[in-house]
């Protein structure tokens, strides 16, 4: 394999693949980048098994066609340290492919590209187009609620759901809940539902651009592929059930209390400082017109901060992580925030004043 290629369109696929690949393997060539020299493109692809990633660069000038693995990590850091100045020369001599650029010249290590494993194809059940804008603003809307390390595996994961009108993503850790959806006709002709993988979740977020452009989604019954301009992403999905989000979303609720958000999110802040570190608890305090947050902690320290609402209704308090509540203010972008409420012991209902397709709940806290 022998191949120049600028500077440039070599790191901008590498750093997004590097992202993919984990720094400590089980399998040593899970650590390297497979590079495909062939017809003037070089494809380049990382995977953990779990999500595999797949970056085409053309046009590039190809003297000797050829397939080699690499140190994905080491290949990024000497592409990012070089100039932009004089292109790279790859060539693969023996074992050992050599890097060279001005006069800087490295020599890294390969793998043969048949240790590199291929994700498996399987039939598709289903394809759909949608901006890559609004799929990026559905994520960022919801997967900060996605469990992390929970014993029950299918909330580690973000719900993807297509019935024929909406595009939907839900998440949630048992704790909160968040969810967004975008109004498209999908051609799909009954609901589909799958659990893509958090790490899945974020690297293919990365790839997203606040542009119209559309992201080609194919769902299978194991994998979830995306084509985003030249880089194709494929993921495994979740086996398992997802809780049926409608019934933990609370109805009915009716006190209805409008915010400004910014106000409300610095306020939860500062109260926030003093709140006990583990259980992150805050007591508010609703009353006509007035908002009070309460915070204390083990060392008997307290804060006490207030901000003025539109509420005209019966006093109430409740409990909640502020952290959460924190969580949903910087997920949302109005000005102003919608909570319902109904008991102490029922969740809270959170939106943007003007439907923007997003809702929360959050549990409550006993304190």
């Amino acid at each position: 394999m022998k191949l120049t290629i600028s500077r440039e369109s070599l790191l901008i696929p590498l750093q997004s693949i590097a992202g993919v690949v984990e720094k400590k393997q089980t399998m040593p060539v899970l650590s390297n980048v497979l590079l495909e020299a062939d017809d003037n493109t070089l494809t380049l692809t990382g995977t953990n098994m779990e999500v595999e990633l797949v970056g085409r660069v053309s046009p590039v000038h190809v003297d000797q066609p050829g397939r080699i693995t690499v140190p994905a990590r080491k290949l990024s850091d000497i592409c990012r340290a070089l100039g932009d100045e004089a292109p790279i020369d790859l060539a693969l001599e023996g074992d050992r492919l050599h890097v060279r650029a001005g006069n800087s010249h490295f020599t890294l290590s390969t793998l043969p590209a048949e240790h590199f494993p291929n994700v498996e194809d399987e039939p598709e059940s289903f394809r759909l187009e949608l901006p890559q804008k609004e799929l990026g603003r559905m994520f960022d809307a919801t997967a900060f609620a996605m469990a992390q390390q929970d014993v029950r595996y299918y909330l580690n994961g973000l719900l993807l759901e297509v019935d024929s009108g909406h595009v939907r993503t839900v998440a949630t850790d048992g704790h909160r809940l968040a969810l967004a959806h975008f109004d498209m006709e999908t051609g799909c002709p009954e609901a589909r539902q799958v659990i893509v993988p958090r790490k899945g979740v974020l690297e293919l977020a990365r790839l997203l651009d606040d542009e119209a452009s559309p992201v080609t989604l194919v769902i299978g019954d194991n994998h979830l592929r995306a084509t985003v301009g030249s880089y194709t992403f494929t993921s495994k999905l979740i086996e398992g059930k997802f809780p049926d989000y409608n019934r933990v979303i609370p109805r009915g609720g009716d006190k209805v209390v409008l915010a400004d958000r910014s106000t409300l999110k610095n306020t939860l802040q500062r109260a926030g400082i003093l709140s006990h570190e583990n259980i992150r608890g805050v007591r508010l305090n609703l009353s006509p017109g007035q908002l009070e947050v309460f915070a204390n902690n083990p060392d008997q320290e307290q804060a006490e901060d207030a901000l003025p609402v539109d509420y005209q209704g019966e006093s109430l308090q409740i409990g909640f992580n502020v952290g959460y509540l924190i969580d949903v203010m910087n997920a949302l972008d109005d000005a102003q925030v919608k909570v319902t409420l109904s008991n102490p012991n029922s969740s809270a209902l959170i939106e943007a004043e003007n439907d923007n397709g997003c809702m929360y709940v959050v549990m409550p806290m006993r304190l």
